[in-house]
C-alpha cells in the first residue's frame, strides 16, 4: 500500500491543479457557485494529499533523486522552489478561504491573486517531481 502513495500524491496534486483552473474559469464566467465548489474540492484534495504525503515520508523518509548532471540540477531547482512555496500554501489557502467564506470578497480577491499562482505552481511541480523521481528515472525506462 505505502509504495502506491507517490502515485496517489501525484494524482491528488494533478486533481488540485485541474480544480484550481476550473475555479478560475468559473469565477471569470461569474459562476460563483461552481467557483466555490471547485475551490472547496481543491482544498479537500490538497488536505488529503498532505496526509498521504506525511504518512509516506514518515514511513520511507527522504527519497534521493537518482540522476546526475544537468538533470539533477533541474530536479533540485524544481524541488527547491516547490518546497519553499509549498510551505506557504496552507497559510495562503487558509486566509483566502476564510475571507471568501466570511464574505470579504474584496480582500478574498486580493489574496487569491497571490494564492492561485503559488498553489497552482506547487501542484504542477509536485507532479513533475513525481515524474522525475518515479517514472522518467535516468537509465530506466517507465514500465
Amino acid at each position: 500500500m505505502i509504495q502506491h502513495l507517490p502515485t496517489v500524491n501525484a494524482c491528488l496534486n494533478g486533481a488540485s491543479f485541474v480544480l484550481l483552473v476550473a475555479a478560475l474559469v468559473f469565477i471569470k464566467r461569474k459562476n460563483v457557485a461552481a467557483h466555490k465548489a471547485c475551490n472547496l474540492a481543491a482544498v479537500a484534495t490538497s488536505a488529503i494529499f498532505l496526509v498521504c504525503y506525511l504518512v509516506y515520508h514518515f514511513q520511507v523518509g527522504s527519497v534521493k533523486y537518482p540522476g546526475t548532471g544537468w538533470l539533477r540540477t533541474v530536479y533540485l531547482s524544481i524541488l527547491l522552489s516547490h518546497t519553499i512555496l509549498a510551505v506557504s500554501v496552507p497559510f495562503l489557502v487558509g486566509v483566502t478561504l476564510w475571507r471568501a467564506l466570511s464574505g470579504d470578497v474584496a480582500r478574498h480577491r486580493a489574496i487569491a491573486k497571490i494564492t492561485f499562482p503559488i498553489w497552482a505552481y506547487v501542484s504542477v511541480t509536485g507532479v513533475v517531481i513525481y515524474l522525475m523521481l518515479y517514472v522518467f528515472v535516468p537509465g530506466k525506462l517507465p514500465t
